[in-house]
């Protein structure tokens, strides 16, 4: 799976999930072109680069990607996890859909963590 995770995802977060799996696919927007952008043009490059987004935006991101997915546009998923949890729990929650999933089954799908 490719993944990038938008510019206020907790960096401890994603270094522990890159020392857990250290091939992981991933980048930070922050680190591209779209640093600064608005979040309809990163989730418009996510799906260009079939990109699962990370994201803690709850507010605002989420209802960009489901305009997206409203409007039959691609969406390639969300992956909007939780500041309050541990660090630890959200690594497992992260690792059940790292290891059971596919990029195709969280095509047009936001996924809330921690995992209901």
């Amino acid at each position: 799976m490719r993944f990038a995770t938008d510019e206020n995802f907790d960096n401890h977060l994603l270094q522990a999930l890159i020392r857990r799996y250290s091939d992981l696919n991933i980048v930070r927007i922050q680190d591209t072109f779209l640093h600064g952008d608005e979040d309809d043009e990163v989730l418009q490059w996510c799906a260009q680069e079939e990109r699962i987004l990370l994201t803690h935006d709850v507010s605002t991101l989420i209802a960009f990607a489901y305009q997206r997915v409203g409007r039959s546009m691609p969406m390639p998923g969300v992956w909007e996890v939780s500041r309050t949890m541990a660090i630890t729990d959200i690594l497992n929650d992260l690792a059940v859909l790292i290891e059971c999933g596919g990029q195709e089954d969280f095509q047009d799908r936001v996924i809330f963590i921690p995992l209901r």
